[in-house]
């Protein structure tokens, strides 16, 4: 049996896997509200907020490390397994949380949550790099990270809904179950890379491999080119190119803007808006349909000017730029937003912008390395981007003090530029690198 276009069931899969790991991740962030009052009826708002950092730091800080140890992982036992491993732990975990009973307990779960949760992003971009050539790769980032605005649109309306028959206990059980489910057509379908699958037609299995040998903008013949594409360098040897420090220190900045947003959107809309777990469920969605539209405008636009004859290395910048510059302005705007519906939209705004960039820069790993290196540079700019996530979300019950959210806000901004001047100053070209005795 062959499959035509078998690598667009694979990154749907993908992109599905992402959906499910985002209903996972909300369901604390949404269902807070209820949860703090059921177990903190004598804390203040201000001291439930700082209980629901501390457990949201553990988890981003359990997620960076797990983007490392899974970028390893993916990279030792291939994208087949890794993807069923990470997913099968996460579900567990997600149901697990039914049986918290403060914040230890929360902190536990959510913990071996975040470590496999992770898997998920290294995964992605490795399996974008087996599957696509360099042209299709911006889109299928889109595609796959379209995934998580999808989540976000899905999980908020979802578990409030699910909140007026259920309460959190139950909501986490069957969250959690579910993303079982995923496992058998991941399982059946994804038999083995393109290289060696059974049901990749010969066609697509020529367009995959002789597509991702390239030089700048151009395809070069599979077997010249094998022995320059092939640098696949040591840990030590990667993390001593500026270029990988590039990719590392663009998403350590970028990434706690996307997180600012997805711990927070309930809790502000609860804080500043006074909104109950229903009312957020009418408003919160919204800014994730922005992030939507902004994970396929990025794929799509990288994927015209590339063929257009566009260099990747003018490509990423262009897309990347343009995401940041949009998300600028509305970070500082939000400080004015006045009413809800105003303030979702210029989240939607700021996270169209952001799905726009980050496509484009999860995909520098593959840009600029091959082989088994793009797992494990993929793998330490996610954890860099955790850090700094966690770094910001510590930092935000004490920024919004008194429910002022405009310095968290400004931040964002600052975090914008410093990405845009990673990419720029730091990233230099962006091309396959070669080993640095041919530079010389």
């Amino acid at each position: 049996m062959q499959i035509p276009r078998l690598r667009w069931w694979v990154v749907t899969l993908v992109a599905l896997a992402t959906v499910i790991n985002y209903i996972d991740r909300q369901s604390l962030n949404v269902l807070w509200p209820e949860i703090s009052a059921e177990l903190y009826p004598d804390k203040s708002e201000d001291q439930r907020k700082e209980i629901y950092a501390l457990i949201s730091v553990i988890f981003v800080f359990a997620y960076a490390f797990g983007q490392a140890i899974f970028g390893k992982i993916f990279d030792w036992i291939g994208t087949r397994m890794g993807f069923a491993l990470s997913i099968a732990v996460w579900s567990l975990a997600t149901a697990a949380h039914a049986f918290a009973r403060g914040l230890t307990s929360f902190a536990v779960f959510r913990a071996i949550l975040g470590v496999a949760e992770a898997g998920n992003w290294p995964g992605a971009t490795k399996a974008n790099a087996e599957w696509f050539p360099t042209k299709e790769r911006a889109l299928a980032q889109g595609i796959f990270n379209s995934g998580a605005a999808i989540g976000g649109i899905i999980s908020i309306p979802l578990i409030a809904f699910l909140s007026v028959f259920f309460d959190w206990h139950i909501i986490f059980i069957i969250i959690g179950l579910t993303g079982l489910l995923w496992l058998v057509p991941w399982m059946v379908l994804v038999k083995a890379p393109p290289k060696s699958h059974p049901w990749v037609t010969e066609e697509e299995r020529q367009y995959i491999l002789t597509g991702q040998r390239r030089t700048g903008a151009e395809v070069v013949d599979a077997e010249s080119s094998e022995e320059e594409t092939s640098y696949a360098p040591g840990t030590a040897e990667l993390l001593s190119r500026r270029q990988s420090w590039g990719v590392i220190i663009a998403s350590a900045a970028i990434d706690p803007i996307w997180w600012l947003f997805v711990f927070w959107i309930p809790i502000y809309l609860s804080e500043v808006y006074g909104f109950n777990v229903r009312e957020i469920g009418i408003y919160g969605w919204v800014p994730y349909v922005g992030a939507m539209f902004g994970a396929w405008f990025g794929g799509l636009l990288a994927q015209n000017r590339i063929k257009a004859g566009w260099s990747v290395d003018a490509t990423r910048k262009l897309t990347i730029t343009l995401g940041c510059l949009i998300m600028l302005p509305c970070l500082l705007a939000m400080s004015q937003a006045g009413n809800p519906v105003v303030a979702v939209l210029i989240m939607a705004a700021i996270l169209f912008g952001f799905q726009t960039a980050i496509g484009n820069v999860q995909t520098l790993a593959s840009d600029f390395l091959s082989g088994k290196s793009v797992g494990t540079l993929a793998g330490f700019a996610g954890m860099a981007a955790k850090l700094g996530a966690a770094g910001l979300t510590y930092l935000v019950p004490w920024l919004t003090l008194g429910g002022n959210y405009t310095p968290a806000f400004v931040i964002g901004a600052g975090l914008a530029l410093l990405a845009l001047a990673s990419v720029w100053l730091v990233c230099g070209r962006i091309e396959p690198l070669k080993p640095k005795k041919e530079q010389a």
